[in-house]
C-alpha cells in the first residue's frame, strides 16, 4: 500500500503548513466514503479531500471536480452542524500510525466555543472518518458505523468513548536510529519497524550487506529509512509518481523506489499533488474499465447477432438464388400431365431444355397439375424472397457496420463522461434499455469535445469520440471545404482536417495529408496495425442518408492512403 505512515506523517506536515490557521467554509459529501472541505487560508482557498474507500483511503488537498448529491448524507449534514465556521486549529500524525488528526475550534448552538476532532484513520477496508468531542473524548459520530457485533474490542458508535486501534509491538519509524540493528528480509524489517510499506522496506532490504541472513545487521537499512524521515523535515524530499507504458500509476512516493525505476516518474511540488494525481487516475482508470464492461457486452452480444443474422440471411438468399429448377419443375410437369400416374411418389421426364432426363419429386396426395403449381408458388415466393433478403441483409451490414464503430469507441473511451455519451447513443438507438427517469441522472446537454491536435505547420485535425459526436462534426461543425477523413472498411472516428478560407485539398501537401491520414489511422480499430487504408474527401461529399444510425455517412469523390497509424507529438 503506498499511503503508510511515512506518507501520513508528511502530508500531516503539509497539511499544517498549508491549512492551520484555516476556516472551513462549506463541506460535502460527493460519496458514501468521502468528504471534501472548503478552507479559506491565508493563503487562499483550498479543498480538503477525506476518503476511507478500502481501496483508496488518504488525505490530500484537490483540484478535482467532484459532483455532489441532491441530498446531503446524515453525515454531511452532522459535520456541518458541528464544523462549518470553524478554525482549523492543528494537523497531526497519531504516533507513526496512518492516522491523521484535526483539531477544529467550533461554535455550539448556544454560542460557547468547543473543540472537535476530526480523526481519519487510514487502514484499508478498515478506514474511517470519525468526529470526536475533545473534552468528552467521546464521539459524536462516523461515517462508517461499527458496532459491537462487528467489532467486539472497539466500537465507533455516537457517545462511546473514542479508543484508537489497538497498538502493535513494532519500533515506530520515526524512532529507528542509525545504528538500530534490523533483520535482513522485508518481510522481516515490516514485522520489526511500524509505519512503513512494503516498497519502503524492500528499499531498506537493497541496503543490507552482502551475505546477511536473518539475524540482526549492522544499521544500513536503518540509516536509509533515516534518511528518508529527514528528507520531510528539512523539505527537500520529492513526491513522484510511478506509471506503466499506459500512464496508469502503480505506486508513489517521496522517495527513490529503485524496483520501479524502470516505469515512467512524474515529480510534483507538493505530496497532495502526487496523492491526488496517483488515485484520481488509478480510480478513474479502474472506473472507465468497470463502465466500459456492461456496456462492451451489451454492444458486442448486438453485434454477434447481427453476424449470426448476416449468416442466416446469407444462406435463405443462397436457397432463393437456386430456386430456378422449381420453375423448371413446374414447366416441365405441364407439358408431361399425362404420363404422371396418380400417387406416384416421382416422375422422370426429358427436360426439353437439353435433352436429359430429369426425375421430379412429387406429392403423393396431389395430382400432376397441383404438384405443377406448388413448384410455381415456390418459385414466385423465392423470387420475392430475394428481393426481400438482399434488402434485409443491406440493413443488416449497416448495423454491423454500426455496432462495430460503437464496439472500437467503448474499446478506446477513456472517461466516464464518455462512456455515459455512448450509452445515451445505443439507448437512441434501442440497443441498450432506457433507464428509468428516477434512475437518470440531471445532466446537462454535453458539450461535444472532440480530440484536437496540430499538424506540423500548425492546421487543426478534430476527431469524434463517439458516434454522435462523429455527426455532430461532420455535419454541423465542419466547414464545407474542410477535408474529411475515415479509415477505409474499417470501424473508426471521423476526423476534420480545418482548413482557412480560400483553401482546399489541392492546396494540402503531401506530407500533411499523411500526417493526418495517420491521425485517423491511430483513432481506428487497427491503430496498432500498418499500412491502414484511409480515405480522404473533402466534407461537402459527406451526406447522411435519411433515418441512418449516429456516425453513418456516405461519400463520393474520395482518395485513399496507406499509412501508418502515429499522432503527430510521436515520433
Amino acid at each position: 500500500m503506498a499511503y503508510d505512515g511515512i506518507i501520513t506523517y508528511a502530508e500531516a506536515k503539509e497539511l499544517n503548513e498549508r491549512i492551520v490557521p484555516g476556516k472551513i467554509e462549506k463541506i460535502y459529501q460527493p460519496g458514501p466514503e468521502d468528504l471534501l472541505v472548503h478552507i479559506h487560508t491565508q493563503r487562499g482557498n483550498v479543498r480538503l479531500f477525506m476518503s476511507c474507500g478500502s481501496q483508496s483511503a488518504r488525505v490530500c488537498l484537490t483540484e478535482g471536480s467532484y459532483t455532489n448529491p441532491d441530498q446531503p448524507p446524515t453525515f454531511c449534514m452532522l459535520l456541518r452542524k458541528h464544523l462549518q465556521g470553524g478554525r482549523i486549529t492543528a494537523v497531526r500524525q497519531k504516533d507513526s500510525e496512518r492516522i491523521i488528526e484535526i483539531d477544529i475550534e467550533a461554535l455550539n448552538e448556544m454560542g460557547f466555543s468547543v473543540c472537535r476532532r476530526l480523526i481519519i484513520e487510514i487502514m484499508s477496508k478498515h478506514s474511517n472518518i470519525v468526529l470526536i468531542d475533545i473534552e468528552a473524548g467521546k464521539i459524536i459520530d462516523s461515517i462508517k458505523r461499527i458496532s459491537i457485533d462487528v467489532n467486539r474490542y472497539r466500537q465507533l458508535l455516537p457517545g462511546v468513548i473514542y479508543q484508537y486501534p489497538p497498538a502493535q509491538d513494532k519500533i515506530p519509524f520515526r524512532e529507528v536510529g542509525p545504528v538500530t540493528g534490523l533483520p535482513c528480509g522485508d518481510r522481516a524489517i515490516m514485522a520489526k519497524v511500524g509505519g512503513i510499506s512494503p516498497a519502503i522496506s524492500r528499499e531498506m532490504l537493497r541496503y543490507c550487506s552482502e551475505g546477511d541472513d536473518a539475524s540482526l545487521i549492522s544499521g544500513a537499512p536503518a540509516k536509509r529509512l533515516l534518511e528518508i524521515v529527514s528528507s520531510i523535515e528539512d523539505g527537500s524530499c520529492r513526491p513522484r509518481v510511478y506509471a506503466d507504458g499506459e500512464g496508469i500509476p502503480r505506486e508513489f512516493h517521496i522517495c527513490d523506489l529503485e524496483e520501479y525505476e524502470d516505469l515512467d516518474t512524474v515529480f510534483f511540488d507538493t505530496l497532495s499533488e502526487c496523492i491526488d494525481y496517483f488515485y484520481s487516475n488509478r480510480e478513474s482508470s479502474n472506473l472507465v474499465r468497470q463502465k466500459s464492461m456492461p456496456l462492451l457486452k451489451s454492444a458486442q452480444a448486438a453485434l454477434d447477432k447481427a453476424l449470426l443474422k448476416k449468416k442466416k440471411l446469407s444462406e435463405d438468399l443462397l436457397n432463393a438464388e437456386n430456386s430456378e429448377k422449381y420453375r423448371l419443375y413446374g414447366e416441365l410437369l405441364t407439358a408431361n400431365i399425362h404420363v404422371v400416374e396418380p400417387g406416384a411418389k416421382s416422375v422422370t421426364v426429358t427436360n426439353y431444355y437439353d435433352g436429359s432426363l430429369i426425375t421430379i419429386p412429387l406429392d403423393e396426395k396431389m395430382n400432376a397439375s397441383a404438384n405443377a403449381q406448388r413448384y410455381f408458388k415456390k418459385y414466385s415466393k423465392a423470387r420475392t424472397a430475394i428481393h426481400e433478403k438482399q434488402a434485409q441483409l443491406e440493413e443488416n451490414d449497416h448495423d454491423i457496420e454500426y455496432l462495430e464503430s460503437v464496439v472500437q469507441n467503448i474499446e478506446s473511451a477513456d472517461s466516464v463522461p464518455l462512456l455515459e455519451s455512448i450509452r445515451d447513443e445505443l439507448e437512441q438507438t434501442g440497443y441498450v434499455r432506457r433507464r428509468q427517469k428516477a434512475a437518470q441522472r440531471k445532466r446537462k446537454n454535453a458539450k461535444p469535445e472532440p480530440y484536437r491536435y496540430a499538424l506540423s505547420d500548425g492546421t487543426e485535425v478534430l476527431v469524434g469520440r463517439n458516434n454522435l459526436e462523429n455527426d455532430w462534426l461532420t455535419m454541423k461543425f465542419a466547414s464545407k471545404t474542410d477535408v474529411w477523413m475515415h479509415t477505409k472498411d474499417i470501424p473508426g472516428s471521423h476526423v476534420i482536417v480545418r482548413l482557412e478560407d480560400g483553401r482546399n485539398v489541392d492546396d494540402l501537401p503531401a506530407d500533411l495529408i499523411y500526417e493526418a491520414a495517420s491521425i485517423a489511422a491511430y483513432h481506428s480499430k487497427a491503430g496498432s496495425g500498418d499500412n491502414v487504408p484511409v480515405d480522404y474527401v473533402p466534407v461537402r461529399y459527406v451526406k447522411k442518408p435519411a433515418g441512418s444510425k449516429p456516425g453513418m455517412v456516405i461519400f463520393t469523390h474520395n482518395r485513399t492512403v496507406y499509412v501508418a497509424p502515429k499522432l503527430p507529438s510521436q515520433s
